[in-house]
Order: structure tokens, then sequence, then C-alpha cells
């Protein structure tokens, strides 16, 4: 469990620096004259980046048994490239600096899962990937509310706020070095093989990649909520937005342990497809909220659907990497 905590500390201290990023960044590439289109190739472009990288970066920690050295670099790799943000001027330099960024993401993933998958028993599995995600949220709360209050609060320039974030981003390594990687990954010698995967394995990968063609950044949901508080200041409209964005952080990080012991006990499943669910719901009010204009109770309506939207991804991220772990042999975990 102590592989656990540490992990999630990181984590922790990582999404307190991402999320003073990510929330506003979507509002300095409309301030720099980017449209929504503009945004969701920056956001979708970063996101892509990282995924073909996970699965790259997975074999090579099964082939050479260097989980801890790949989840230290690709933390590092992360903290560096953020400090770019603060000098980046134009739509072109964002465009180039977020993929950079999120390279690393690409790298520290499938291995950092691959050890908290064998640092706890499989009976607990979904547990343990829940107390990491919920750690995970618990960061992403602080580095919301840290944000509100020195940009709406105190005023302080989006290039004022990408540094302070990209300091705090570099406390994330330390607790890496305190990591330990399970004998269970270190002592396989098997050869590392795409055919190794098993075909229920495939077949949930090939359900999470349709599931993930229907997803899209929260980049958008973030814009449409500012949108609709348009009576207001360009500073108290953004507030009013950040405060759904640390709401939908809470549920995240409130529902994550309960949602991966929950998966322990009815199956990983059921609780996936309860995340699922949840997120049809989430699409189909912010559709409703489009077609018919809710004036009174916007705000309390946003809410509600940021609150279900924290906790579609609590059901979500841990329960898919503990099933994914799950139906895979430990020689090809990472993978």
């Amino acid at each position: 469990m102590l592989n656990i905590l540490l992990l999630g500390l990181t984590s922790l201290l990582a999404d307190f620096s991402s999320e003073m990023i990510v929330p506003i960044l979507p509002f300095y590439i409309q301030a720099l004259g980017g449209s929504g289109v503009v945004i969701g190739l920056i956001f979708g472009v970063g996101d892509a980046v990282a995924a073909v990288l996970r699965v790259l970066s997975g074999y090579v920690a099964d082939k050479t048994k260097r989980y801890k050295s790949l989840v230290f670099g690709g933390y590092l790799f992360s903290s560096l490239a953020k400090f770019a943000y603060p000098f980046a001027g134009g739509l072109a330099q964002i465009a180039v600096i977020r993929p950079i960024e999120r390279l690393g993401k690409g790298v520290r993933d499938a291995p950092r899962d691959a050890i908290v998958s064998e640092s706890v028993p499989e009976s607990e599995r979904g547990r343990g990937f829940g107390i990491q995600r919920a750690m995970d949220s618990l960061g992403a709360i602080i580095g919301s509310v840290v944000v509100l209050v020195l940009f709406v609060m105190l005023g302080l320039s989006f290039r004022s706020i990408f540094l302070v974030s990209a300091f705090i981003s570099v406390a994330a390594v330390i607790p890496i070095f305190f990591v330990k990687v399970p004998r269970g990954l270190q002592a396989s010698r098997k050869a590392v093989s795409f055919k190794k995967l098993s075909p229920k394995a495939r077949a949930f990968i090939g359900i999470a990649t349709l599931f993930a063609l229907a997803n899209f950044s929260n980049a958008f949901f973030l814009l449409r909520a500012q949108g609709s508080f348009s009576g207001f200041s360009w500073q108290g409209a953004l507030g009013l937005t950040l405060s759904l964005y640390i709401f939908f952080n809470l549920f995240d990080a409130v529902f994550s342990e309960p949602a991966g012991a929950l998966s322990d006990r009815i199956g990983r499943r059921r609780t996936i497809i309860i995340g699922y669910s949840l997120f049809s719901v989430v699409t189909l009010g912010f559709l409703l909220m489009s077609l018919f204009r809710i004036t009174n109770y916007e705000y309390l309506v946003f809410l509600l659907l940021f609150a279900v939207y924290g906790m579609f991804k609590a059901f979500i991220d841990a329960s898919q990497r503990a099933f994914v772990s799950d139906l895979s042999p430990d020689e090809v975990r990472g993978t």
C-alpha cells in the first residue's frame, strides 16, 4: 500500500500543477484569438500524443523492467515542459507546447499503472486504483481552488499562474524516489508480445476505444458553461465556471475510492457500465440545455451536471485500469 500512497502523492502534486493550467487554458487560447475548433485541436492532439505513446511506454517497461525510471522520467519531462507555457505568446506556441507537455503523461501512465496493479492483492486492485485516483483528484481540487484565488480574486496574469504551476510540478517527482517496483513485475522473464493479450483484453480495449471516440475534452463543458454567464463580467463568468470545475473534481475525489472498491465487490464490468451510463446522462443534459434555455436555475443545473461528470470519472478511471490489469498476465501488464 506504500507504493499506492507514494504514487498517489505524486499524482496529487502533478494534478495540483496541471489543474492550475487546464481550466484556464481554453480561455487563454480564446484571448489569443483561438476558436472552439482550435481549442479542440490543441487539447485533442495533446491527448492523442499521450495515448499513442502510452502503448510504446508500457511495452518498453515490460521489456526492460525499468518501470520506475519511466515513471520518474515522464513526470520530470512534463514538469520541465510546463516552464514553456509562460513564454508562449501565440496560438502556434501553445499548439506545440501542449502535445510536448503531454509526452510526459504518455511515458509515465502505463508503467505507473503496472506498479499500482501489483502493489495490492488482486481482490483489492480496484480499491488500490481508486485511492491513487482519489489523491490525483484531490490535487485537482487544490489546483482549481488556487487558480480561482490567484486569477479571479487576486488578478494574476495567465503567465504568472503558468509559472507558479511549473514550479509546483517539480515537487511531484520527489515521492517516486521511494517507490519500490513489486517483485511480480521484476521477476517475469517471459517474452513480451502484443500477441499475449487475451481475447477478452482485446475485446475490452476495442470497447474502450469506441467509447473514447465518443468522449471529448472537458474544455468544451467549461466553455459551454462560461457562455451561459454572459450577464456577468469576464472575471465573474470565469469565476463561476471555475467553481463548477472545482465541484466536478470534488465529486471525482470523493467517489474514486468507493467506486474502485465497488468494482472489487460487484465486478469491473458492472462498474464500468455505470460509468458509461453516467457520461450519457451528462452529455444528454448538456444537449437539453442547448435546446431549451433555462434562465432561473441554470447554475444549479450546471452544478448537477458537473457533479455527475465527476462521478463518471471516478467510476471509469479506476475500474478500467483495474479491469485491464485483471485481463493481462504479468509479463504484459504495462503493455
